[in-house]
């Protein structure tokens, strides 16, 4: 039984008397100005503050300010020294400590591990505005401004380093962030239902050390304490009739079924219940030292992770550090709809703050205008960091709460033009989409609803959907309603006249999608859908754009190098994007982000998509430099200046045979003057067009700019 309290229905604290900020403050002027002697709560963020409902530090800010408290805002601090962490004063409760919307690595480096020019989330892009890791640094120098304050630390970075974890950029595995930064707690996932109860608890007196048994928490503990039973992590995932743990990654079945997902329904359901209603079970995975060591013990424990993030059954998690455990509470239990709706519906500004002048934050010009209007995926890629962050469980808003968010951009933003940029989320067509049984979703642990194929138990009905399309449209003063977020193509195929929809009103002239590759072998390991079901989608957005009279086009996404991929797979790819007229702006290699479980294949060689064992299936990754170039020139196989390295390629391949100079030949055998250099870019696909129609409309800069859930390997 669910005894989460409502989001809102705390006691406000007693500073609630100084009312709603215009914008939180970020010197002591601001303060002053608001009558503040001090701030009971800090948020330390790597990006720009601005205060709109797509930026996690206003998101969580704004929710602690209903919440009657005082909260103000640290933004890009120089991290060189504590006194730009002394600005505001002593917070009477605890610094939250974020490295913003993107991971901090991700954010400054490309998949090739090169430094990027400039900063999406900083005033004018200027790079350098962060450092390396910034939520370890952030969390030091808070530490050294004030050393009794708690300092929690959360965010996408902090989130996705909450264990044990391969870091790409180091080629190592790290310990749990919490540890390298010094904090004292760490907020895993969408924080709001996290941050406000250890808010109100801090507030009431408790000590951080006492916050043990927070939801979507990690915390540092010397030993298991009484009352606990602790199960080694290699015994619960032995084969064998386990009644909650059935073939739970790789079943053939379609669907999860009360029969499926555990050897009997009855005794899962009330294992389910035992556990939600307090049952003291923690599952103990391979101590940080020994996962170091041994990329099998790594994919085992990533494997053991990643069943263990269902709200409704999963069982905490504890690992050794030395001789500290860092311990992890199930996630939180996911927002309804009013909470949701209350979220989205706090006061914001949804302006940069006023101290930046004039300067541009290139991630708010593009999303300014635009409508989160649900959280989570349920996809499962295994290259993607929501399942990790989010969940799989679709989070949704009301129709009235988009609706007046869409009226407020109309009537307040001075930039607004009559265009919506996208109506979406962390994925376009999953409003409210969910299991069609409650207690078949809390005992599930597969890791996609829609992979091997759709799940019989998901809805799939996109009706809800369809009509907040044609209610946003229709409002006064609303030119435009696009639609800019991923689209799962595989549940449009599963609704016609959403597809109808979407081309007849929301596309402008191009619609991005992401198939991510042709071949069956990178797909199997990435959980994506066959290629067909791509072709199924196209004849169908083809089919009705041509009835609304409209020119549009589909630009597919791919990957190269990820885990899974060889040079076969990235040349058939090749002739499939020849054979349909693609040519690919730019492209990027696979980049393993911390905790995803591509990571883990790419790290350790092994599935842990099955159960993990010496002998157990292994994953060939490409992982030198040399051949993952390789892999995104197949992808640019027009460009002259990969073709030397696709000669070279197709001869060692046996494939000389595409050398040549007719239709049919993938490369040509001269040479044009001045080319030959390797160039990098970002991961895009786009139709060879009449000049007329090239322009896409996607952003000039080179580094992407992600809503705050957009999934990493998009960055």
């Amino acid at each position: 039984m669910n005894i989460t309290p409502d989001l809102f229905s705390y006691r406000k604290y007693w500073a609630k008397r100084f009312g709603t900020a215009p914008q939180l403050p970020m010197s002591r002027g601001d303060m002053d100005a608001l009558g503040w002697d001090s701030c009971d709560i800090i948020i330390v963020t790597g990006d720009a503050y601005v205060d709109h409902p797509s930026f996690g530090m206003a998101i969580i800010g704004r929710l602690l300010e209903a919440q009657g408290f005082r909260v103000g805002i640290i933004a890009q601090p120089d991290w060189t020294s504590a006194d730009d962490f002394r600005e505001l004063g002593k917070p009477n409760l605890f610094f939250g400590v974020t490295g913003g919307n993107m991971d901090s690595m991700v954010n400054r480096y490309t998949s090739d591990r090169r430094v990027r020019s400039n900063d999406a989330y900083t005033p004018d892009g200027a790079p350098d505005r962060r450092p390396d890791r910034c939520v370890t640094v952030y969390s030091q120098r808070c530490r050294e401004a004030f050393k009794d304050v708690p300092i929690v630390l959360g965010g996408i970075e902090a989130s996705l380093r909450r264990i044990a974890h391969y870091d790409y950029w180091s080629d190592t595995v790290r310990r749990s962030v919490l540890l390298d930064a010094k904090g004292d707690l760490l907020v895993y996932g969408n924080g709001e239902r996290q941050v406000v109860e250890i808010a109100h608890r801090l507030a009431a007196g408790e000590s951080i050390d006492q916050l043990t048994d927070i939801r979507g928490t990690v915390f540092i503990r010397k030993q298991t304490p009484a009352g606990w039973t602790e199960l080694d992590s290699t015994s619960v995932d032995a084969p064998g009739n386990q009644a909650p743990k059935l073939n739970p990654y790789h079943g053939e079945s379609p669907g999860c079924t009360k029969e499926t997902s555990g050897s009997k329904s009855e005794a899962l359901i009330r294992l389910t219940k035992r556990r939600t209603s307090g049952d003291r079970l923690v599952i103990r995975l391979p101590a940080y030292e020994a996962v170091k060591a041994d990329p099998v013990l790594y994919a085992h424990a990533s494997r053991v992770l990643h069943q263990e993030t269902n709200p409704g059954n999963a069982r905490a998690l504890v690992q050794r550090h030395g001789d500290r455990d860092v311990w992890i509470n199930p996630p939180p239990i996911p927002l309804g709809t009013k909470e949701m709706d209350g979220v989205y519906g706090l006061p914001y500004s949804r302006l940069p703050h006023k101290s930046y002048g004039t300067g541009k934050i290139p991630a708010f010009e593009m999303i300014q205008h635009s409508v989160t209007i649900m959280r989570g995926c349920f996809g499962g890629c295994t290259f993607c960091s929501i399942t990790e962050h989010e969940g799989r469980i679709i989070q949704s808003r009301s129709e009235d709460s988009i609706i007046r968010e869409i009226e407020t951009i109309r009537d307040t933003s001075p930039a607004f033009t009559g265009v919506i940029s996208d109506i979406g989320g962390p994925t376009a067509n999953m409003y409210r989409l969910a299991c069609k049984d409650k207690a078949i979703e809390a005992a599930c642990r597969r890791p996609s609803c829609v992979y091997p194929g759709i799940c019989k138990n998901l809805n799939t009905d996109h009706t809800a959907l369809i009509r907040l399309y044609r209610r946003a449209r229709a409002l006064p003063g609303i030119k435009k309603i696009l639609i800019a977020s991923g689209l799962r193509y595989d549940l449009a195929v599963t609704s016609p006249e959403y597809v109808k929809e979407l081309a007849a009103h929301h596309v402008g002239g191009y619609l991005k999608i992401a198939p991510e590759h042709t071949e069956p072998g990178p797909l199997s390991k990435m959980l994506k859908p066959g290629i067909g079901t791509y072709d199924r989608f196209k004849a169908l957005f083809d089919k009705y754009s041509k009835e609304a009279g409209k020119e549009q086009y589909l630009i597919p996404y791919f990957i190269a190098a990820h885990p899974g991929t060889t040079d076969e797979d990235m040349l058939n790819l090749a002739l499939w994007l020849k054979r349909n007229g693609f040519r690919a702006d730019q492209v990027q290699a696979f980049l393993p982000s911390p905790m995803a479980t591509a990571t883990a294949m790419y790290h350790s060689g092994k599935n842990p998509l099955h159960r993990v064992t010496r002998t157990s299936e292994t994953v060939f990754v490409p992982k030198n430099l040399k051949q993952r170039r390789l892999h995104k020139a197949f992808l640019r196989y027009h460009d002259p200046n990969n073709w030397p390295m696709l000669r070279e390629a197709l001869k060692r391949m046996g494939r000389a045979d595409l050398i040549g100079n007719g239709k049919h030949h993938l490369v040509p055998t001269w040479q044009p003057e001045g080319t030959g250099n390797q160039h990098e870019g970002t991961r895009i696909a786009r139709k060879a067009l009449p000049f007329r129609t090239q322009h896409t409309g996607l952003p000039t800069t080179k580094t992407k700019t992600p809503r705050k859930s957009r999934r990493m390997s998009k960055s």
